[in-house]
């Protein structure tokens, strides 16, 4: 094939949102797909639980659309909703003809559909507990078989060019590709395209306890927000209610469908099982509740965890639905089917993001954005349980739509400047970046985590606000490493996130305050404009 970096399309990204879009523009367009570092290691093959869609009888997209609307306190775009859960079905039907093996029903059903918090039906497609993994696979497997997909592994992205960085200068805002940092080399490279689509996951990296992977580090939506794009509800952070407690195994997710067949929450002092106490529909509650409900027993208490029990159910039960769980908490010395998980919350899934519309585009032209790093008014205030492969696929598509829509109208780059990088040295202090980043993660844990006050949002301010004098210092100095990077994005991820908390003079979904404990009578959304 051509050279990458020079391709019609650029997606920056290899999860289930920027292989979506790569395998439905390569009919006609030649894709350059980057990743950060191996194709696999983005959030889709960390997913476990499945993706939702209407798919049993007595099951409505009326339905699905007001569990997505309460999930989301309100928040949420209600035509966006329509729109995402109308196509779920079409977009579960082409993963099915890729490949993915989805769990056969019982009887007449043609796929095992389980439940998950917050959803009224049984509506979860799934791959045993391992659903992103399978999807992943099966997106690879398709890309890389397409003579008209070149994927790029091990490449960080730096920034986006833009009409600033055109060899005759300009203002106009157009996006021609990305600057990207090749691992292997340490030298920047510069990919050029008439259509550009980040699809570089969410920003969960900038707290101390996360489920998501290490490259989560906010890259596309800091990298958006410096070109000029809008950003909206980055205060709407979700907590995954458990993941286990473990010093040895940093993020392992325990997925909500242990608590959706049977799991129950208990004090490991006391044995008291307190969900019931807080919410009629217990375990099962919308993820915001059960994370709260969870963070308060455990301050109360002083405890280090809280139990999460299904030994109660049948063994062969527990073993047959969640083989891969069992398997890796046996390794670690805990059998699920005699004896409770250790469980508390951790940062789950970025909420909210680069500002696109229902065609998956930004307010810069020549660049769309789809799945985590986007804000498209699907989630609201609170993701709903599996909706979000859901959000990678159907924009994956809408931006590939669109793009060929109005391929006509996208321009072919002009001439743009290569990386300069003749005024820096190699960095003599790579301590500075760990030091910067430990700490960026301890005090958004600490004082921008699950229960906020003003006082603590403050004290995060100021730290963001010394901190980035002292990343920018270092930056202008020295040459880019992968590390760099991502201190700059998680650093400027922080920001927004505390910029738009403070912001919300309320509580709603996932932003809670002790100083607003009330929700106002509106939703509205928190937009942040460079």
């Amino acid at each position: 094939m051509s050279d990458p970096r020079s391709s019609d399309v650029l997606i920056v990204g290899s999860g289930a949102a920027g292989l979506t879009a790569a395998l439905n523009l390569a009919q006609r367009f030649r894709v350059t797909v980057l990743a950060k570092g191996r194709l696999d290691e983005g959030s889709t093959a960390w997913a476990q639980g499945g993706i939702a869609a209407v798919l049993e009888p007595g099951d409505t997209f009326e339905n699905h659309i007001e569990d997505t609307m309460v999930a989301g306190a309100g928040l949420n775009d209600r035509a966006t909703v329509e729109f995402v859960v109308e196509n779920a079905p079409a977009a579960i039907e082409r993963l099915a003809e890729l490949g993915v093996p989805f769990n056969d029903g019982d009887g007449d059903e043609r796929w095992h559909l389980t439940r998950e918090g917050g959803h009224s039906h049984r509506r979860i497609v799934h791959v045993d507990d391992a659903t992103g993994r399978a999807v992943q696979e099966a997106l690879i497997a398709a890309a890389q078989a397409h003579p008209n997909i070149t994927l790029v592994p091990d490449m960080v992205a730096v920034d986006l060019a833009t009409s600033r960085h055109e060899m005759r200068y300009s203002g106009a805002g157009r996006v021609w590709g990305a600057y990207a940092l090749d691992r292997n080399t340490g030298r920047v490279a510069l990919f050029t395209a008439r259509a550009t689509i980040l699809a570089t996951g969410g920003a969960g990296r900038t707290y101390l306890f996360s489920t998501a992977p290490g490259g989560a580090t906010g890259d596309g939506i800091a990298m958006a927000w410096r070109a000029g794009c809008r950003v909206s509800n980055m205060e709407m952070m979700q907590f995954h209610p458990t993941c286990l407690y473990n010093l040895e195994v940093k993020n392992f997710l325990i997925t909500e469908a242990v608590r959706g067949e049977g799991g129950r929450l208990c004090n490991p002092r006391t044995g008291h099982r307190f969900m019931p106490d807080i919410d009629p529909r217990a375990e099962l509650a919308p993820r915001d509740v059960v994370a709260r409900a969870i963070d308060a027993e455990i301050k109360r208490f002083g405890l280090d965890y809280v139990h999460l029990d299904i030994s109660h159910m049948a063994p062969e039960f527990v073993r047959g639905h969640f083989p891969n769980i069992h398997d890796k908490l046996l390794g670690l010395g805990i059998d699920m089917t005699r004896e409770p998980i250790p469980v508390v919350p951790a940062q789950h899934y970025t909420c909210g993001g680069i500002v696109v519309d229902l065609d998956g585009c930004t307010d810069l032209p020549g660049l769309y954005a789809a799945g985590e790093c986007t804000e498209s008014g699907l989630h609201g205030a609170n993701r709903l349980a599996s909706n979000s492969l859901l959000e990678c696929f159907v924009f994956g598509e809408a931006a590939a739509r669109h793009i060929a829509a109005h391929w006509d109208e996208l321009a072919p780059p002009p001439p743009i400047r290569p990386w300069d990088e003749s005024r820096v040295a190699d960095s003599d202090e790579e301590v500075v970046i760990k030091q910067n980043w430990t700490e960026i993660r301890r005090f958004m844990w600490n004082y921008v985590g699950i229960v906020r006050t003003t006082k603590r949002l403050e004290r995060a301010q100021h730290r963001i606000a010394m901190l980035t004098e002292e990343v920018n210092d270092y930056y202008g100095h020295f040459r880019v490493t992968p590390d760099l990077v991502e201190l700059r994005n998680l650093l400027q991820s922080a920001e927004l996130i505390v910029r738009s908390a403070l912001h919300r003079k309320e509580s709603r979904g996932l932003h809670y305050t002790l100083d607003y404990p009330e929700t106002l009578p509106d939703a509205t959304d928190t937009v942040l404009v460079p």
